[in-house]
């Protein structure tokens, strides 16, 4: 399963720039599909378990 970058911003209640410095920081797994960036859900309930 996978997030768009939308909806990872609404799950922890952070602002898309918060979310791009996170994966920037390697805390948030990503794929590529085609220019679409998701966000893999395991790393978004391993971070909503870290807050």
């Amino acid at each position: 399963m996978a997030l768009s970058i939308n909806d990872t911003a609404k799950t922890l209640s952070l602002g898309r720039t918060s979310i791009y410095a996170l994966i920037r920081e390697g805390r948030l797994e990503t794929i590529k599909i085609g220019r679409r960036t998701l966000i893999r859900s395991a790393s978004v309930r391993r971070i909503m378990g870290s807050e």
